[in-house]
């Protein structure tokens, strides 16, 4: 019998906890960052009602992908922490200060205004954030030895802010579609009006990363261009395309899940195209998941306990959309 891929089952771990929070929290981030533009203070109570039961057990994967990475790969930690310290800190401070606004926002009476703007640049600087985290890791970085030797600011490029504003704009369609799917009348009306821009936004982000990033990489565009990949490759981009037509008929003929289901494509398909450039490289451009992994002792030990804790999550994620599910308007007092 061969032995197990510990390493890989651990990579298997952290890419569902990561992928997780991008796809649940990327809605209630949405939300944030479309929060300006609402039309009234009414409508502005029922967004934020619609996320208030499940977005901080929504942050619970990225403590799970978090954790496991510290554990599993210790490289890719001691790598990507100074390389990217200052948009992780902006982040964890606007997670913080977005949290505050829930807690604050519906007590509070002449300083309410003052929780909206929390709220939306928490949320939008959150976003923003995790963007150029993720363009600079695509980017690579510059190691030796093991370690970082790039500077405080080697994250900072015209692709990262690119990724930036191209994932807040992702979370902002993920987030509109959330809306329309959570609540009726006016407020459903408005996040139909404001879907089509959105989603053509994203969509060009979309094409600027796919093309953007092999000719960064030699080795991606090998990988992708090369026979016969290509073929095997094509239907990521050919999905990606029939989803963005399903979100706009959806939107035109006025469904109520559709949207939502539609735009969780987009970032899966994103997620996948993803997997595909970078596999098995989890340091751009040559540390791979085995170079990085911790001993196989230290492996077996946390996923022990990962089998024992990863079956609550999602028992408790489930429970929550259970209970939360239907429509959110501006005269409920609870859910149902």
């Amino acid at each position: 019998m061969e032995t197990i891929d510990l390493t890989l089952i651990w990579a298997l771990v952290i890419a569902l906890g990561l992928f997780m929070y991008v796809l649940m929290d990327g809605f209630d981030l949405g939300v944030g960052i479309l929060f300006p533009y609402a039309p009234d203070e009414e409508t502005r109570d029922t967004m934020m009602n619609t996320v208030a039961p499940v977005w901080d057990g929504n942050e619970t994967w990225l403590v799970l992908g978090g954790a496991g990475l510290l554990g599993a790969f210790p490289m890719v930690y001691s790598i990507l922490l100074p390389a990217l310290y200052l948009p992780v800190l902006i982040m964890l401070v606007a997670l913080i200060f977005r949290g505050v606004a829930f807690e604050f926002r519906f007590k509070a009476k002449d300083s309410k205004w003052l929780w909206d703007i929390s709220f939306t640049v928490g949320s939008t600087l959150a976003a923003f954030s995790q963007g150029v985290i993720l363009g600079a890791f695509i980017q690579g970085f510059e190691v030796e030895n093991g370690k970082y030797v790039g500077g405080m600011f080697d994250w900072v490029s015209a692709f990262s802010i690119m990724t930036g504003f191209g994932l807040v704009a992702g979370y902002a369609l993920i987030g509109c579609a959330w809306i329309i799917m959570k609540t009726l009348g006016d407020v459903r009306e408005w996040a139909y009006s404001i879907a089509d821009r959105l989603l053509y936004v994203t969509i060009l982000a979309v094409v600027i990363v796919s093309i953007w990033t092999p000719l960064m990489h030699e080795a991606i565009a090998q990988r992708w261009f090369s026979m016969p990949n290509f073929v095997y490759f094509a239907p990521v981009p050919l999905i990606t395309a029939v989803l963005a037509l399903a979100f706009y008929r959806a939107i035109v003929q006025r469904t109520d899940y559709l949207p939502f289901f539609c735009a969780m494509g987009l970032f899966i398909l994103s997620y996948l195209g993803l997997a595909i450039s970078l596999w098995p490289n989890v340091i751009q451009p040559d540390i791979t998941l085995w170079d990085a992994a911790s001993a196989p002792e230290s492996q077996l030990f946390l996923l022990l306990g990962v089998l024992f804790t990863l079956p609550i999550i999602l028992g408790y994620t489930t429970w929550t959309y259970w209970v939360f599910r239907g429509k959110v308007t501006k005269d409920s007092v609870g859910y149902h």
